[in-house]
Order: C-alpha cells, then sequence, then structure tokens
C-alpha cells in the first residue's frame, strides 16, 4: 500500500441504501486471487446493459461522476458477504474512500486492510454530501476530518492502527514485517515461547 495522508477529489454520489458487496462485485466473478482488472466488473450488473454497453441509469456513468474518487453512498454500504473483492474492485475502479452514515462492519474491516478509505460520518453530514454531489473535498488522515469547500470540517474516527497503517502505507503482514528483529530477540530470548 502506499502511504494515505490526504484526499483530495469531487464526490460522486451513489444515493441507494443497503448497496451489498453481491452488487459491488457479483459472486460470478469471484474467481480470481488478483486485484487488478476487478474495476471492469465493478457494479457490473448496474453499471452496464444486458445487451453491453454502460447503462445511462447507473450514477457513476454519467459525465460528471467520470475521474472522482471520493464515493458518497447510502446508508448501510457494503452489507452482505464478507468478499475482499469488493474493496478490491473499488480501488481498482478509481474510488479511494467512500462515506456514509453507515458502513458495514467486515466491509469497513476490508476496505481499511486494503488502502480503502471507508468512513462513517454523521447522518446530517451524510444528507448533506448525498444532496450536493461532485463537490471538491479534501480527506485529512491524520487529523481525522473531512474539509468542505467553505472550509467546514466533518470528523471521522479511524481506529488508531488502521489509522497508523494508512498513514505509513502497510497492512498487517507489512507491519509485523516491520518488526521481524524485535520479534526474533523476543523469541531468542524466551526459547519456550517460540
Amino acid at each position: 500500500m502506499k502511504p494515505i495522508t490526504r484526499l483530495h477529489s469531487r464526490t460522486a454520489v451513489l444515493p441507494d441504501e443497503n448497496i451489498d458487496t453481491d452488487r459491488i462485485i457479483p459472486a460470478r466473478f469471484l474467481t480470481t486471487t488478483t486485484r487488478e482488472g476487478l474495476g471492469k466488473l465493478c457494479f457490473h450488473d448496474w453499471r452496464y446493459l444486458p445487451e453491453g454497453g454502460d447503462s445511462p441509469a447507473f450514477p457513476l456513468n454519467r459525465p460528471e461522476a467520470r475521474g472522482c474518487a471520493i464515493l458518497v453512498a447510502g446508508r448501510n454500504f457494503g452489507c452482505g458477504s464478507s468478499r475482499e473483492h469488493a474493496p478490491w474492485a473499488l480501488l481498482d475502479y478509481g474510488i479511494r474512500a467512500v462515506l456514509c452514515s453507515e458502513i458495514a462492519d467486515i466491509f469497513r474491516s476490508n476496505a481499511l486492510k486494503n488502502g480503502l478509505l471507508a468512513l462513517v460520518i454523521d447522518a446530517p453530514a451524510h444528507r448533506w454530501l448525498l444532496d450536493h454531489p461532485g463537490i471538491e473535498l479534501a480527506i485529512d488522515v491524520a487529523g481525522e476530518f473531512v474539509e468542505l469547500p467553505d472550509g467546514g470540517r466533518i470528523g471521522f474516527a479511524l481506529e488508531p492502527f488502521a489509522r497508523h497503517c494508512l498513514l505509513h502505507g502497510v497492512d498487517q503482514l507489512g507491519f509485523l514485517l516491520g518488526h521481524a528483529d524485535a520479534i526474533a530477540h523476543y523469541e531468542q530470548a524466551h526459547p519456550e515461547a517460540a
């Protein structure tokens, strides 16, 4: 992962509630263990027409949503199964952050572990963002706030370990490997524990 300290982007809005992981990436596409290429499958059944081509009804297919790295989603985003492919697909699609008043716990954990900012904000701020698509936001991971165009701020909270990993660009394994010397020293000093 690359360190994430600040993200600046326009917002795209998907106001639907209860967007589950099968809607983010349908189960029939879970045959890969790599992340590359999943972006073209992201929201597949919603994004494309049955006969092929982009669906004009899908909000992220509209010209004003193209290139937006911040997704403001309807309540209870990422519910359903625990597939890690869902945050992988969003990241490969170009989404770097999801803002919502309620995000499914397992999805949120998987997202943060993979460098996707899944941020829970208060309901009034969420409603305002849903009503104002396309605005420029800046997300400050260290300060734990979203900066609005007028300078106002929306706070959010990250679990300290997740925040540390995001700021330093390490996943859980990378964090442990960064302490390999200390682990080896402990094992040598405590052979009965090894």
